[in-house]
């Protein structure tokens, strides 16, 4: 089953819990959740969530779906 993913919810779940790559698992993006999971006691993954959250919020919906729908 496949469903559309949506842009707040990704932007919502990125500020949250972004250092734990939740949305990189939301947006379809495995293997980039995972890395944030390993490395998340780093600090790294919540510098990449903040510059991901910026990127979202940037993002035109039209973007937005092209790039993850």
């Amino acid at each position: 089953m496949h469903y559309k993913k949506n842009k707040l919810i990704a932007i919502i779940l990125t500020l949250v819990f972004g250092a734990f790559g939740i949305h990189k698992f939301y947006l379809g993006r495995i293997r980039a959740g995972v890395l944030y999971l390993l490395f998340s006691w780093t600090f790294v993954p919540l510098l990449l969530a903040l510059f991901d959250f910026i990127v979202l919020l940037t993002y035109s919906k039209q973007k937005f779906n092209k790039k993850y729908n």
